[in-house]
């Protein structure tokens, strides 16, 4: 039986109280659609498809729970869908111990991305043709990136069924586009406009039936090129096909974004307008009410070793080169929630220290930009 309910203001407000002694003053904050997150998530995008990953992340998630973190986040191509599986049993058996329940951890999701199966298959397009087009989950005109990405509402509406049974859950928290820019590469700009304005559609529909809570987009490269880019997405034209659809009332909610110590144009580029303002993609995003969450924070673990000059004047309290480089993420005005990346439980102890610890001044962040 999956696991009921979804995330509540009530009850993520509960945790983060629970929480208590051992978390800072500003570890938890405050979404859009009402939810106390904790400023640090766990992600589980990286890592070989095998049993032991598998292992690996469900221990980090049960422990990461107990630690003061509870975003968790993921995608259904992300491994093959092993990942979304593991945390489905993580999150089982903690709340099957008591460690939390249900409706205090905020669970994400992406969509967008052709989902193998445990395993590539031998002949991807073929594994395509039998699973989505001779079902009539999408037409071979849907697809992007040779047969990889695809938004069409039957295609998307079979995605969220399936992640909801892999991660064993009535409903799904957030759920964002993966990548939406994707499609933009290889359609002009009405197509792509009426294929996000569709998938925009399916996602309102699966919040009336309960399937996902809210939603958005997870961006790579959409929201930190020049707005000349063939993959520029404008988060004001994204947020007038959610008003489009749905009025004032639309569940068009975060935005993720690649957000770390060598990218780090999401707050420094002034790429997005709103109104007749030009703002960074993070300052648009809040100005439009949408919530942040800071992906690649480590950049694959690059940022975890001595790379780069050393940042300890800057951010007292912190050991490590991942805890600075997290601790930037997590400190720069406007971002919500630093993903992180974790499979071992020395990582989890180690990044989740943080929240032991006040965020940095937004003053010294900008000092890092040279006074933004």
């Amino acid at each position: 039986m999956s696991q009921r309910g979804c995330a509540t203001p009530e009850a993520t407000v509960t945790y983060a109280q629970r929480m208590g002694s051992r978390v800072a003053d500003g570890h938890f904050r405050l979404t859009s659609d009402g939810l106390t997150v904790s400023s640090v998530g766990l992600g589980t995008i990286m890592g070989p498809p095998d049993d032991a990953t598998d292992a690996a992340y469900q221990a980090a998630v049960e422990r990461a729970l107990v630690q003061g973190c509870n975003v968790i986040d993921t995608a259904i191509n992300a491994r093959y869908q092993r990942s979304e599986r593991a945390i489905g049993r993580a999150l089982r058996a903690a709340i099957k111990r008591g460690d939390i329940r249900r409706d205090e951890v905020v669970i994400a999701t992406k969509g967008g991305f052709v989902p193998f199966d445990d395993a590539p298959p031998a002949d991807p397009r073929k594994w395509v043709y039998e699973a989505f087009i001779e079902p009539g989950l999408a037409h071979p005109n849907d697809f992007a990136a040779s047969y990889q990405h695809c938004l069409a509402p039957a295609f998307l509406d079979e995605m969220i069924a399936l992640s909801r049974r892999n991660l064993d859950v009535d409903t799904l928290d957030i759920y964002l586009l993966h990548n939406p820019e994707t499609q933009a590469l290889t359609n002009t700009h009405e197509t792509f406009r009426r294929r996000l304005l569709d998938a925009f559609e399916t996602l309102e529909a699966a919040v009336e039936r309960g399937e996902i809570a809210a939603y958005g987009v997870s961006t790579w490269s959409a929201l930190r090129v020049a707005p000349d880019a063939p993959d520029f997405l404008s988060l004001a034209e994204l947020m007038g096909l959610a008003f489009e659809v749905a009025g004032e009332g639309n569940h068009f909610c975060y935005v993720q974004i690649p957000y770390n110590l060598m990218m780090t144009e999401a707050y420094a580029f002034v790429t997005q307008q709103v109104g007749g303002e030009f703002f960074s993609p993070i300052a648009a995003a809040n100005e439009l009410g949408l919530t942040v969450i800071a992906s690649a924070t480590l950049k694959q673990g690059l940022l975890a070793t001595p790379f780069m000059a050393d940042l300890s004047p800057y951010f007292p309290g912190t050991d490590t080169d991942a805890q600075r480089a997290i601790q930037f993420v997590r400190s720069t005005p406007g971002v919500t929630t630093a993903l992180v990346g974790m499979r071992a439980p020395a990582h989890v102890d180690e990044n989740l220290a943080l929240a032991q610890i006040p965020p940095t001044s937004p003053d010294v962040i900008n000092d890092l930009f040279g006074g933004v």
